[in-house]
């Protein structure tokens, strides 16, 4: 469930796949422009599906990601590229989580992956989407 905010104060989001740095969708490529705010890792399970992921968030498995300050405008551009609708019926579904970073907590933005589409995905156990390619021999 999504906690009221007003579109005067920060919003954040934490980002674990393709928008990460070096990522296809890498956010900065975004306008306007986010904000990194830090490294970070969030309880969930991440799933490879194809040429991106997706996590179910919870449970004792660890998420790699990015905190990111981002403007109204951007989050509309994140729902639209993550697929979300407002019935939950789209590739994913916009959650809020508290994330540790450091010494504070941040409320961050999460698009967590409809459930229907990880059945018999393969689980990435390190939660780290960039660890998913076979290493070159």
């Amino acid at each position: 469930m999504m906690m009221p905010h007003s579109p005067s104060e920060a919003r954040h989001v934490f980002v674990y796949g393709t928008l990460r740095r070096g990522g296809r969708n890498d956010i900065a490529r975004f306008a306007p422009a986010p904000r990194f705010v830090a490294d970070a890792r969030i309880h969930g399970t991440l799933y490879d599906l194809g040429s991106y992921p997706g996590a179910v968030l919870g449970g004792s498995g660890l998420l790699v990601g990015e905190i990111y300050a981002i403007t109204p405008a951007l989050e509309t551009q994140l729902d639209e590229l993550e697929e979300v609708r407002p019935d939950d019926s789209g590739e994913y579904i916009k959650r809020e989580v508290r994330v540790r970073v450091g010494e504070k907590e941040i409320a961050c933005l999460v698009y967590e992956i409809h459930p229907d589409r990880v059945a018999g995905r393969t689980v990435i156990a390190s939660g780290n989407w960039f660890d998913r390619l076979p290493p070159f021999s």
